[in-house]
C-alpha cells in the first residue's frame, strides 16, 4: 500500500498540472487565437517548462485537440437525447456562466478554422455535423411521439437550430453583457410554438 500511495500522489499531481495546462490554454486561445499563441506561453502562464508541458501534449495540435475534447466531455455530460429538445436547447443558455472560458476558446477556434487546410477544420466540421444530427433526431423523436407537427423538415430546422446556437456564442464573445439567458427563453419559446402540433388537429 506504501508503494501505492506515492504513484498515486504523482498521477494526482500530474493530472492537476495537465489541467492547468489545458485553462490557460482555453483562456490564451480565446484572446490570441491559435495562430498568436505559442506552445512557450502557455507553459510560462500555467507554470511548468517546455518540457513538462510537451511530457503531456506532444505538439501544439494535440493541445488544441484537447480543449475541444474538453468542450465535448462538458456537452456529453449534460445532454439528455431522451428528454424534450426545445428545453435542451433552452439549457444551453447555462453553458455561458458555468464554463465561459470553453463557450469563448470554442467559438474562436471555429472561426480562425474555416479555411480547409487548417488544423481543426475537419474535427469542427464532423462536430457540426453531429450536433445538427442530433438535434435532427430530437425533431424526429418528437414528431413520432405526437408532439411536434409532421410537415417541418428535422434537417433544415436543425440547422437553423445550430445557428442560432453558434451564433449567440459569437454575439456572446463580442459583448458579454448580452443577456444571455433571457435570450435562449424568447428564442425556445418561440421554437416552441413553430414545433407544436396545431391544437385543431390533436
Amino acid at each position: 500500500m506504501s508503494d501505492q500511495r506515492p504513484y498515486a500522489t504523482l498521477l494526482a499531481k500530474g493530472e492537476d498540472r495537465r489541467q492547468r495546462i489545458l485553462a490557460v490554454a482555453q483562456r490564451l486561445l480565446t484572446s490570441n487565437g491559435w495562430r498568436n499563441t505559442t506552445l512557450g506561453q502557455i507553459a510560462g502562464e500555467a507554470g511548468v517548462s517546455p518540457a513538462g508541458l510537451l511530457h503531456h501534449f506532444e505538439s501544439k495540435e494535440q493541445l488544441l485537440h484537447a480543449v475541444l475534447e474538453a468542450r465535448d466531455a462538458y456537452d456529453n455530460a449534460h445532454r439528455d437525447t431522451s428528454g424534450d429538445l426545445v428545453e435542451q436547447i433552452r439549457h444551453a443558455a447555462e453553458r455561458f456562466e458555468q464554463v465561459p472560458q470553453l463557450v469563448g476558446m470554442f467559438i474562436v477556434l471555429l472561426v480562425e478554422n474555416l479555411d480547409p487546410a487548417a488544423p481543426l477544420r475537419d474535427r469542427l466540421l464532423h462536430r457540426y455535423q453531429s450536433a445538427t444530427e442530433i438535434i435532427a433526431d430530437g425533431i424526429r423523436r418528437g414528431q413520432r411521439e405526437g408532439r411536434y407537427r409532421d410537415d417541418v423538415d428535422p434537417v433544415i430546422k436543425a440547422r437553423g437550430i445550430v445557428a442560432f446556437l453558434y451564433g449567440m456564442e459569437t454575439t456572446w464573445l463580442l459583448d458579454p453583457s448580452v443577456p444571455v439567458t433571457e435570450v435562449f427563453t424568447d428564442y425556445t419559446q418561440s421554437l416552441a410554438l413553430q414545433l407544436a402540433v396545431p391544437e385543431t388537429v390533436r
